[in-house]
This record gives structure tokens, sequence and C-alpha cells, in this order.
């Protein structure tokens, strides 16, 4: 800033000069005194320079409201929205978001560095803040394969780039603990900016490990015993409250419980489907849902503001005050957080249920088109064969990422194992290399019949997966998405029911966040109708039985997987 605009900053402070806005009779939420104060908030440009008693050219009078900062998403994935940055940004505006912190790994692993340009340059003309961590493990693991390597050589080519804020969550956290040169040479780079974490289950010694190597946040903790411990280490909690994993309740009454300081406690989201976002709110979700529960409600705007501002070293972000930027928003309650505006770095960007400012056009970008190259997969591919009936199943949790291995008895016949009621069969295909890799396992508990459903979005690594109760329905599904080039489908008794395309890497679509909204409601319809487990989403689920670092049980192109011991299971 130049001394000329800071000797206008100053005469606006000091009432010399009107300001250019003036927010009037504002309930402003102060993050730093944790009260309420009554007052105007003055604008110039993008910065706010007084709150007090001030005159504007433009004045917005907030008639008792409350006024807070704009709100932030500490960890999400944007590719899981199934649409592209400016599309997700049209969804959480209206509800008060201006600020998220993305970790693009999802497009990484499918296009390397050609993915996370793709995400940057898309993002670059949005009317909110969009950062991004640098995604540091790509693949998750060794156990999986997938589209592209980054390596710390090409990652250190980006360390310039002020829209990277660190490094992305750090899955392979046996790597850290076991001193491995590769990913500690990826968490050197950033040793002066955020690291995130991502370490369910750690603890002790090994957790020790992991917070020494330079990690500062978690937001896989789903109990509270995890949660305090590693607040005692000085990490950052991300609570999270998303559409697969919702460990907000669970985490809000357990620190309440304990009396702990939220000061290092934030929220985010991590993985948020549009139309739970369009129906509960985004991050003014988290802040509805923790007020409810008891927590403080000023307690909670900290956490979605100044805690995360100040944890991702944003010092222009996160508070009312002067010399902030001016991303606000007026709200009418913290029990029903209904927003009435959104001011983007001074600008009226939302009011009245529509987006008052323009838009950025998507950009078609040939390096993250075309990812879908699958060899010809046959129905004896698919087969599992068993020398037991008594093996190793996945099992669901609801409203959790977990899985759990349980031994079960499956029906046999002539060796090979045939689905049920109970016992579905899951395939992970590799779609990168056309390599031919099949992984195969048995789930508990989806309780699909006379179909399948099956999906190119598969935590991390992004391989086909499909789940069946028959071998031809999940050919009828592999074809399809091969066809398309990735995408989400259901199939019932050899017939397509639905398809929502995903040319985008094969996450996410080039159409309208309400194209793709209406297209997966009827496709969830047409899921349900196969008696899918009513306790679990089946396309969130069917996206995280691939990914290999949490635990217990997974399965990979390379097959079954033992997240806990990190070695694979042979049947």
């Amino acid at each position: 800033m130049s001394v000329e605009m800071k000797q206008k900053r100053i005469n606006l402070a000091m009432k010399r000069e009107k300001a250019d806005l003036v927010i009037k009779n504002a309930n402003i939420i102060n993050v730093f005194t944790k009260e309420i104060i009554r007052g105007d908030i003055a604008i110039y440009k993008d910065q706010i320079v007084g709150i007090g008693n001030y005159d504007g050219y433009r004045e917005i009078d907030a008639e008792g409201k409350y006024v807070c900062p704009g709100l932030i998403d500490s960890h999400l994935h944007i590719e899981s929205s199934m649409v592209t940055p400016t599309e997700f940004a049209k969804a959480i505006i209206p509800k008060g978001t201006t600020t998220i912190i993305a970790d693009p790994h999802e497009i990484a692993n499918v296009c390397g560095i050609n993915g996370i340009n793709f995400m940057l340059n898309q993002s670059k003309d949005v009317p909110m803040n969009i950062y991004f961590m640098m995604p540091s493990c790509v693949p998750s693991t060794p156990f999986e394969n997938n589209g592209a390597d980054l390596s710390a050589e090409l990652i250190a080519l980006h360390l310039a780039n002020e829209r990277i804020l660190g490094l992305g969550e750090v899955m392979d956290y046996t790597s850290v603990i076991n001193g491995k040169e590769e990913i500690l040479k990826k968490i050197d780079l950033f040793d002066d900016k955020i690291i995130d974490g991502h370490s369910p289950n750690l603890k002790d010694k090994e957790l020790n490990a992991y917070r020494v190597a330079g990690v500062m946040t978690d937001h896989e903790c789903s109990t509270v015993e995890e949660a305090i411990e590693r607040l005692r280490l000085g990490m950052y909690v991300q609570i999270r409250e998303g559409s697969g994993a919702k460990n907000l309740e669970k985490l809000i009454k357990g620190l309440i419980k304990y009396d702990m300081n939220f000061d290092r406690c934030v929220f985010c989201t991590d993985d948020k489907h549009l139309d739970d976002i369009r129906k509960d709110g985004h991050i003014s979700y988290n802040i509805k849902k923790a007020v409810k529960l008891g927590l403080n409600p000023i307690e909670a705007i900290c956490m979605a503001t100044i805690n995360a501002a100040n944890c991702y070293k944003l010092k222009r972000l996160g508070a009312v005050a002067p010399g902030y930027s001016a991303d606000l928003l007026i709200f009418d309650s913290f029990e029903q957080f209904n927003v009435d505006k959104v001011f983007y770095r001074g600008d009226l960007v939302y009011e009245n249920n529509e987006i008052k400012t323009e838009m950025p056009k998507y950009i078609n970008d040939r390096n993250v088109l075309n990812t879908v190259r699958i060899a010809n997969v046959t129905k004896e591919e698919l087969k599992i064969k068993l020398s037991s009936n008594k093996v190793p199943v996945i099992s669901f949790s609801a409203n959790e990422l977990l899985t759990k291995k349980e031994f079960a008895e499956v029906n046999i016949i002539d060796g090979e194992f045939v689905q049920d009621n109970i016992f579905s069969k899951v395939a992970v295909i590799e779609r990168h290399k056309a390599t031919g890799n099949i992984g195969l396992g048995i789930v508990k508990n989806f309780n699909i019949k006379g179909g399948a459903i099956a999906s190119t979005v598969a935590h991390d690594s992004h391989n086909l997966i499909v789940i069946g109760d028959n071998d031809r329905d999940m050919l009828v599904a592999i074809n399809e998405l091969k066809r398309v080039n990735g995408g989400y489908t259901v199939v019932n008794n050899g017939e397509i029911k639905g398809t929502l395309e995903l040319k985008v890497a094969g996450l996410m679509s080039d159409k309208s966040s309400e194209y793709v909204m209406e297209t997966l409601n009827k496709m969830l319809k047409e899921a349900r109708k196969l008696g899918i487990n009513e306790k679990i989403d089946p396309f969130i689920t069917l996206s995280f039985i691939a990914l290999p670092v949490i635990p217990e049980i997974r399965i990979t192109d390379q097959g079954l997987f033992d997240v806990t011991k990190f070695e694979f299971i042979k049947y």
C-alpha cells in the first residue's frame, strides 16, 4: 500500500472525508473481544476504515441485523461438488462464505500439475477468496495407481504463487512417522507456511512425531479424545460437517463438556454436495448446528472467521475492524442464520436471493479432458474365487467415512462368491493408463438389489469403482462410464437409469450447478429404488470405498487393503 493510500484511509477514519460506503445501524460481531457492538462500518474500496459513527456517499441500513466477517471454510475439495470453481462459488456465496482454502488433490491425482493450474485459472476472477494448498500425497499411497505424481522438485516450482498457502493434507502419515525422505522434502519446502494434516486414529508417540514434522491441522477427528490430544499439541482442529463425514455434534458436545478453549478450533466441510449446501447451508450450517448444541454464538462465529484466518496467516481476513478486508455478511439470527447481504472486498455480491455481480465463464482446457482410459473388462475378470466362505468384508458406519473389517460367511457356488441382499461385490478398475488392473472385494450392508452403480469419483486416485449384486449390470455400468468419459451411473436389470457426465477429469461437470443437482437427485431416486441402505449416501459412500488412508479396510485397483496394518489382504 502506498503512502498516499494510507493517508487517504487515515483521513476517512478521522471523518475528514466521507467514506465510499457505510453500513449503518449494525450489530457488529467483534471477534477480538467476543462481544456485539452497535455502530456503523465505514468502507473505502476493498477495506474497512472505521467502526463507530460515520457518513458515506452511499449508505446501507442494516436495521439492527448482525454483521460478521465473511465465513471461511478451512478445508475442502471443490471437485467433490462435481462443478467447476465458478459454479461452486455461486452455491456458497449466498450462504455467506467468502473465503475457501481448497486442496485440489482430487484433480491432481488425475491430471497432475495441469489439474492444479486448471483450478487456479478457473478461480482467479471469482468474487470470493479462493486459496489453495499444494497437494502433498499424489498418489496418496503406493498401494494404488493414479494418473500423475507430484514430486518435491515439481512442487518447488510453485512456491512463489501467493494463492497457494501451504502444503495440503499429509495423508501418508505412515511415511512421515517413519521419516521417509520424499514426504519430508515436501514438508520442508513449506516450513514457513501451514501444513495440513490427515491422521485418523493417530495418537501418543506417533502423533508427536507427526506434529514435530511440522503438521499443524487435522480434519479427521471423529472423537473428542482425538480432538483434545491434538489441541494439547498446539494443532488446529478442523471440525468437519460435510455430506459424508459428520463429526460436528460429537466434537462440539465433547469440547463443551470438557470446557476446552475453542481458539484453535475451526470449521470445514471437506466434501459437501451442492444439494446439501442449497438445503442446509455451507459453513453457515456448521455455525447453526454448533449454536443449537450449546456453543456460544460468538465463539461459533470466531471459529468460522478469525480462527481460520489466524491458522492460515490471512492477516487481512476474519474480522470487522479497521484495516481488514470488507468481506462481510448481514444476517438475521444465530439460530436461523438467514443471510441478507454478502460483501466481498467492499462490493455487494449477494442480495435478495440473487448474485449481484458478474461471474467468470468456464475456460475450456483440453489438459483435463478425455481422462478415462480403461482396458476392456470381461465378466470373468469380475469373479472372486474363494477357498473358504468365511472372508474379510468391508462394513459401513452411518455418517462416517470409517469402515470396519469384519469376517463373515458369504455365499459360494463352485468356489466363486455370489452376491445376495447383504453382501455386494465391489470392483476398482484402473482408468488412467489402461493397465487392466482390477481390485475386487465384498461389501456388507450396502444392500443393492437388481443393479449396480459406478463412478470415476473414487478418492483419491479416482479409478473407476463399481458396486452391484450381479456382474452383468456391473459391466454395463463400467462401459457406460467409459463411453461418457467419466461420471456417475445407475443401472437396473441391464438398463441405464441415469448418468451424470463429469467430463472434467472424470470429476467435474462443465455444466451448471442446477443441472448437476437436478441430474444427481434423479439418479439418487433411482439408486434408492435398488434398495440401497437408507443410512448411507450411495454415491458418497461409493466414492470413499477406495481411499486407503482412512481405517479400517478399503479396496484399490491393486486389491483389498487393510489400512490399520498398511498391507493387502488375500482371499
